[in-house]
């Protein structure tokens, strides 16, 4: 009977999911090209608190669903109150999509709406790129290592579009939210990278690193947020055909001490010392994740 009714919920709950997106994906285009036409300060700032309320409301919409289709609990554990009024970076792991989904929830009734890091490639994505684009989310081309020894000019880039980007949270207060992993965990990719973390790919610091001394002093805190699917191993796929049942969400307040800001690309101690602290972010994450598991 589980089968039959996860073949059943499945498309109902796959269409509802996506038009969701679609229509609230297009109502935040056409705002976006409004206010690109009109390129007056006050109207500009009028038009993104709409497109942050019509961001927000489909995160809301689609959590509800998830509720309605799915037999769960979802347990949020937030450790010190939080403030529409501050700014915040939030360093999160990255298992499903459904993390982007949950965070923008979250984010919702508590701290400003969040602005998230995007892969260059993501604006071809369905009303998810332009809608991107339209709120202001920075779009990164990431280059290896490899690629930047043959073209050496395209070196610092990132570190660039990132300083641009910052430059437009300055007004208003912003959330900021780093998948430090830089993917979603597979248990192909953990394989891959041999991983020391049970739950967790390795992090990457540079991206964590250069926000913080771009907007360093704009930031009140650090949110370090853990996401769990305890009982599923594809997140996306339970959650559509109703097999979605618990998910943990855990949010610890950390201070921005002058330590944590610093030239992380040309200061080797520097680097050393910080990579070291995400490292240990990483290991207690690990920790409570491998919690949840023997526990739910």
């Amino acid at each position: 009977m589980s089968k039959v009714r996860a073949y059943t919920i499945f498309p109902i709950h796959l269409i509802l999911q996506f038009s969701n997106l679609g229509f609230w994906g297009m109502c935040i285009i056409i705002f976006g090209v409004i206010r690109f036409l009109i390129p007056i300060k006050e109207v500009s700032s009028r038009l993104l608190d709409i497109m942050h309320r019509l961001y927000s409301t489909f995160a809301i919409i689609s959590v509800a669903m998830i509720k309605i289709f799915n037999r769960i609990e979802i347990q949020i554990d937030i450790d010190k109150p939080l403030s529409r009024q501050k700014w915040y970076l939030i360093t999160a792991n990255h298992r499903s999509y459904l993390d982007i989904i949950l965070l923008i929830d979250f984010c919702a009734p508590r701290i400003p709406p969040p602005k998230f890091f995007i892969k260059k490639q993501a604006i071809w994505l369905p009303f998810v790129g332009l809608a991107a684009w339209a709120l202001d989310m920075p779009f990164m081309r990431r280059h290896n290592q490899a690629y930047l020894e043959k073209h050496p000019h395209l070196r610092g880039k990132d570190i660039e579009t990132t300083r641009k980007s910052c430059e437009k949270f300055v007004d208003r207060p912003t959330t900021v939210i780093n998948f430090v992993e830089g993917t979603r965990f597979t248990p192909q990719k953990h394989a891959l990278q041999n991983s020391p973390f049970s739950h967790l790919l390795r992090p990457k610091a540079g991206g964590i690193a250069f926000t913080l001394t771009a907007m360093g002093e704009l930031f009140s805190n650090i949110l370090d947020i853990t996401i769990a699917y305890p009982h599923s191993k594809h997140p996306m796929m339970d959650m559509l055909s109703g097999r979605m049942t618990r998910i943990a969400i855990e949010v610890k307040t950390l201070e921005v001490s002058q330590e944590l800001i610093g030239d992380y690309f040309d200061n080797p101690t520097f680097q050393a010392g910080f990579q070291q602290w995400v490292n240990e972010l990483w290991l207690n994450k690990n920790e409570r994740m491998k919690k949840w598991m023997t526990q739910w």
